[in-house]
């Protein structure tokens, strides 16, 4: 476990930060900048929790959040240096995991009928937000794969858990007895 007993250490003032490996690279580099987002995608996940959810989801969140970590981890430390730096990475067994649990919620809200707007009770629409950070969380993964070598398991990863927190939503919306808003196109 790290242990950090100062939060500033002004290293990055010139724009530059560390990765896992040790390598100094700009804050803006697409590894950061992916690494960043998986970031902005577990905080958001905190944020849904703190709504409120319902007992079954906010298990499985503090879970996700934990893997975003292992994640993130991989992200931030190059393939290179992962030989001399082992670091904690999300497995096919996460992958088989969301899926599990994706079509165990999904057996509970049934079948769509139409396309969802992103809202209905609080939680529910901050689960959607964070589904939303996650597409972008994997744009930048697929990006940054086609430049640098990334984990196998990044990207499908990313793709299944979007998955799980678009039917996380509906779960919680069916929990609390708010009705899911649809689309209506205009006509």
């Amino acid at each position: 476990m790290p242990r950090l007993t100062r939060i500033y250490t002004k290293t990055g003032d010139e724009g530059l930060t560390g990765l896992g490996g040790g390598q100094r690279v700009p804050k803006d580099s697409q590894r950061v900048e992916t690494y960043g987002t998986v970031d902005e995608l577990n905080s958001q996940i905190g944020v849904a929790i703190a709504t409120g959810l319902c007992e079954r989801l906010t298990t499985e969140l503090g879970l996700i959040q934990n893997e975003l970590f292992d994640l993130g981890s991989d992200l931030a430390t190059p393939a290179v240096s992962q030989a001399r730096h082992p670091v904690p990475t999300v497995e096919p067994r996460h992958i088989a995991k969301l899926e599990r649990l994706i079509d165990e919620l999904n057996d509970v809200v049934g079948p769509l009928a139409n396309f969802l707007l992103p809202g209905g009770s609080p939680g529910a629409a901050q689960l959607h937000v964070a589904r939303t950070v996650c597409r972008r969380a994997e744009r930048a993964a697929t990006t940054l794969a086609r430049e640098e070598q990334i984990g196998p398991t990044v990207i499908p990863y990313l793709n299944r858990l979007s998955d799980a927190l678009f039917v996380m939503a509906r779960y919680e919306n069916h929990e609390r007895g708010v009705t899911e808003p649809l689309w209506h196109p205009r006509r």
